[in-house]
């Protein structure tokens, strides 16, 4: 008996991803002229990034192994307190990770939160 991956189709099955995902991501560099959207899509897309990057982040702060934390005993929780902080007073990435990690660390590693 062969092994399924001894034939053809392993070959196709990454031509045929790769075909995908050219074609998906080049999509709206292919027409000449700019496709015209509605003003409410164009409204709605402003805040797609910030959704997106609320949906991962969101899950990651809140939920523990697939459940919510039930104790405020999570080093994540004041991590994003101060970090959210600094960032609303000095509007910086850079600090705000730092602090972020600064924080979260020493209660993750050193006190077991």
């Amino acid at each position: 008996m062969s092994s399924p991956w001894t034939g053809i189709e392993p070959t196709v099955a990454i031509l045929g991803l790769a075909v995908i995902t050219v074609v998906s991501r080049a999509f709206f560099m292919i027409p000449e002229r700019e496709l015209p959207l509605p003003d409410w899509l164009k409204r709605g897309l402003k805040y797609a990034p910030l959704a997106a990057l609320t949906a991962v982040i969101a899950p990651e702060i809140l939920m523990a192994q697939g459940a919510f934390i039930e104790t405020l005993r999570d080093a994540r929780l004041p991590a994003v307190l101060c970090a959210s902080a600094y960032y609303f007073w000095k509007r910086g990435i850079l600090g705000t990770i730092v602090l972020g990690m600064a924080v979260y660390l020493p209660l993750h590693i050193g006190w077991g939160w």
